[in-house]
C-alpha cells in the first residue's frame, strides 16, 4: 500500500519555499518530489540542491529533469549560506545534480559551498550527498579537503539492478567513492542510502549492506521507491514496516553506527537527528 504524507501545501512550507525562491535557489526536495517535503519543510529543515536543477544523467528511477545544464550560479555558495543563517538550521544536507560537463563533477563548486557556510554558520554541522565524479579521486580529494562533517554518496540500489536503475552509474565506483573518504579523512562520517521495491531479493540486499560495510560506509538509510510518474521505473513491490525494521536489525548486525529503515526514509531524512545520534 502507497504510503500517506503530510500536505506539501502547508503555511510553513509555502513560507520556506518563497524563501529559497527569494535566494534563488533549489531543493532536492522539490525537484525530485521527495514525499517528505511537507515533513521537512514544516520543520524548516531542506536539502539544497546545488549547480542548478538539470541532471546530465537521466537514470529510470529519478523525477529531476535531465539535458543540458546552465552555467554555474557564482552567487551560490553565498547564497545557500545566507540561507542556511536565515532558517537558522543546526545542521545542513547540500547535495547536486550530475555533471559530467564540468571537468571535476563540480567538485570545487561544492568545496565552495561548504566553506562558505562554514564561514557564515560556524555551528552548523554540513552534509553534502555528492555524486561519483566519475570515480575521479582528485575530485573527491577536493570535497574532502573542505572538511563537511558527512559525505553521503547514495549507492541506490543492489549490483544485479544497476543497469536498469543507473545506466549511468557503476556499482564498484561509487562503493570506492565511499572506501576512499575515509582513507583520505577518517574523521569524517561517511554514508550511503538505498531504494526498496525494484525487483530485488533479500540476499541481494543483505550483499549490498556486507558491500557497504566493506567499503568504510558507516550510515545507511534505506527507503521505499516511489514511481513518480508513468514513465518511470514501476514500483515492484512496497515493503512493510516490518521488513524495514528487518534490514535495520541485519545492518546493526553487520556492524554500521547507524541504520534508519523505513517505508518514507531518504537519504536527507532527519539527517541532523542522525547525525547528533552518531556524535554523542
Amino acid at each position: 500500500m502507497k504510503p500517506k504524507v503530510k500536505s506539501p501545501l502547508l503555511p510553513e512550507v509555502l513560507q520556506i519555499k518563497k524563501l529559497l525562491r527569494s535566494f534563488n535557489l533549489h531543493t532536492v526536495c522539490e525537484e525530485a518530489n521527495c514525499p517528505n517535503i511537507g515533513d521537512c519543510f514544516s520543520r524548516k529543515t531542506a536539502t539544497f540542491m546545488i549547480m542548478g536543477d538539470i541532471c546530465t544523467r537521466n537514470c529510470p528511477y529519478c523525477n529531476v529533469s535531465h539535458g543540458k545544464p546552465h552555467s554555474l550560479d557564482p552567487y551560490e555558495p553565498e547564497n545557500v549560506a545566507l540561507a542556511v543563517k536565515k532558517l537558522g538550521l543546526k545542521h545542513v544536507v547540500i547535495t547536486s545534480v550530475d555533471r559530467d560537463d564540468l571537468p571535476d563533477g563540480g567538485a570545487s563548486f561544492f568545496a565552495k559551498v561548504v566553506e562558505r557556510v562554514r564561514l557564515l554558520n560556524p555551528d552548523t554541522t554540513i552534509e553534502v550527498l555528492i555524486p561519483d565524479f566519475k570515480g575521479d579521486i582528485d575530485s573527491l580529494k577536493v570535497v574532502v579537503n573542505s572538511k563537511p562533517d558527512v559525505i553521503n554518496h547514495n549507492i541506490e540500489t543492489v549490483k544485479e539492478l544497476y543497469k536498469k536503475v543507473r545506466p549511468q552509474g557503476n556499482y564498484e565506483r561509487s562503493l570506492k567513492i565511499l572506501k576512499t573518504v575515509k582513507e583520505i579523512d577518517d574523521g569524517i562520517i561517511t554514508k550511503s542510502g538505498f531504494m526498496l521495491g525494484l525487483g530485488e531479493t533479500k540476499d541481494q540486499i543483505i550483499n549490498l549492506l556486507k558491500d557497504l560495510k566493506e567499503n568504510n560506509c558507516e550510515v545507511i538509510t534505506i527507503g521505499q521507491y516511489l514511481q513518480p510518474s508513468k514513465n518511470h521505473l514501476p514500483v515492484e513491490k512496497y515493503y512493510t514496516e516490518e521488513e524495514f525494521k528487518e534490514f535495520e536489525k541485519i545492518g546493526y548486525e553487520i556492524g554500521f553506527k547507524e541504520v534508519f529503515s523505513g517505508v518514507l526514509v531518504r537519504s536527507s531524512f532527519h539527517a541532523g537527528e542522525i547525525f547528533e545520534k552518531i556524535k554523542t
